[in-house]
């Protein structure tokens, strides 16, 4: 009997199958050359399809875009809320649980992360909407963390929880722009990693305490 044609992509391959190279392939594109310079007949190359395929298998490429951040965005705002319910006296100080989890999430789709930080979405657009929701809540849930972390010395004054939440956001994109430089590091050891560089830094500002 033959295949049926809608469960079936070229080549003999899986539609199903198809459709996740295309996400793998497109997910890496718009994340490594942002949503202007990714262009459909590109995806449709790496992947070995014909763009017409693409187009019908996806649409336009917004519509690819946002097939490819859906995951990407859900998948990153559970882990942060995950992170951040976590409690006890043996679990980590919240910024490294967070910072595992992202890096767990990530792990094999690294480029991901600049799938939703992608600058080069067309304002008003579905795409920049869809983006900005899970960037806001992402960024929601990041600002009620660092607030509870200033909460600790005294009351905190409101900008610099906002100041704080915006340099956490810009820490996370650095890591994880050096994280895919260095693609044998694990999101283990790059916890371990931030773990290290947290301490120094707080050596270094208690250094400078005692010095004044």
């Amino acid at each position: 009997m033959a295949t049926l044609p809608s469960r079936a992509g070229t080549k003999g391959v899986p539609r199903a199958d198809r459709e996740r190279q295309v996400l793998a392939a497109a997910t890496e594109e718009f994340g490594r050359r942002g949503y202007d310079a990714t262009t459909m007949a590109a995806v449709a190359t790496r992947v070995g399809v014909t763009k017409p395929l693409l187009h019908q298998y996806f649409g336009s490429k917004q519509d690819l875009y946002l097939a490819c951040l859906v995951p990407v965005g859900d998948r990153l705002l559970d882990a942060v809320r995950d992170a951040m319910a976590e409690h006890g006296a043996a679990a980590p100080p919240t910024p490294l649980r967070v910072l595992h989890a992202l890096f767990t999430a990530l792990d094999g789709r690294r480029e991901a992360w600049f799938v939703l930080y992608d600058a080069t979405l067309p304002p008003g657009s579905d795409a920049a909407h869809r983006a900005a929701f899970y960037r806001d809540a992402i960024d929601g849930l990041a600002a009620t963390g660092t607030a509870e972390l200033l909460d600790t010395a005294g009351p905190a004054d409101p900008l610099d929880a906002d100041a704080l939440a915006h340099a956490w956001r810009g820490l996370c994109t650095a890591l994880v722009r050096w994280w895919i430089k260095h693609p044998d590091q694990t999101p283990e050891a790059m916890t371990r990693r931030c773990a290290r560089l947290f301490a120094a830094g707080r050596t270094i500002l208690a250094a400078d305490d005692d010095s004044t």
